[in-house]
């Protein structure tokens, strides 16, 4: 049932000033239209404003639980009125509701929407990641290949390192010719004074 229908049926008991009404869950509509019921939009409650409180209380009072008929051909004929009487309750507050609702819904599509990035990013990070190790996988087997195929290559294995030889430079020993140690030798005068004064 739509505002314009609300009133229509609602005029009868007395003049009307403002009607709200709060528009159901879209899975709910979903729902609704897959499961064969109402095809048109639907509304979950609403509020109306009498320009007379004491109107509006026995309107209340009087449909409260009663069946909304009119046409049978209508969609809500058998379905039953559900209202209740606000005592001291304001536009106003029913505007500060309906505002903090909206922001309450804004920052939780924000919220949603937020996690969602962060996943979409994550996941786009780790494809990029997987791509970029594939192609230094793929690199590596090519040149293996290439290698392989071509022994006279100069180009050395990646896994295998250069080898350094250090050379340290080697002095002889003073005493050293050519691996011999020189005897001492003893003069010639002293051989013949030791041997001249063993034959005296």
């Amino acid at each position: 049932m739509d505002p314009l229908k609300l009133r229509q049926i609602l005029s009868r008991y007395g003049d009307l000033e403002r009607i709200y009404l709060t528009p159901e869950d879209p899975a709910a509509q979903v729902q609704r239209k897959r499961s064969g019921g109402f095809r048109g939009k639907g509304f979950s409650e609403g509020w109306v404003e009498f320009t007379n409180k004491r109107v509006a209380k026995n309107v209340a009072n009087m449909l409260n639980g009663e069946q909304i008929g009119g046409k049978r051909k209508s969609s809500f004929y058998y379905d039953l009125w559900n209202i209740k009487y606000l005592s001291k309750f304001k536009w106003d507050d029913l505007s500060e509701e309906i505002a903090f609702k909206k922001a309450t819904r804004e920052q939780k599509l924000a919220l949603e929407i937020s996690a969602a990035k962060r996943e979409r990013d994550f996941y786009l990070s780790r494809v990029d990641r997987s791509r970029a190790l594939k192609a230094i996988t793929e690199r590596v087997e090519k040149r293996k290949k290439i290698e392989a195929s071509d022994p006279n290559s100069s180009n050395p294995p990646e896994t295998e390192e250069p080898k350094f030889v250090r050379q340290i430079p080697q002095t002889r020993p003073v005493d050293d010719n050519n691996g011999q140690r020189k005897k001492p030798k003893l003069s010639k005068d002293i051989l013949a004074g030791i041997f001249a004064s063993s034959h005296s």
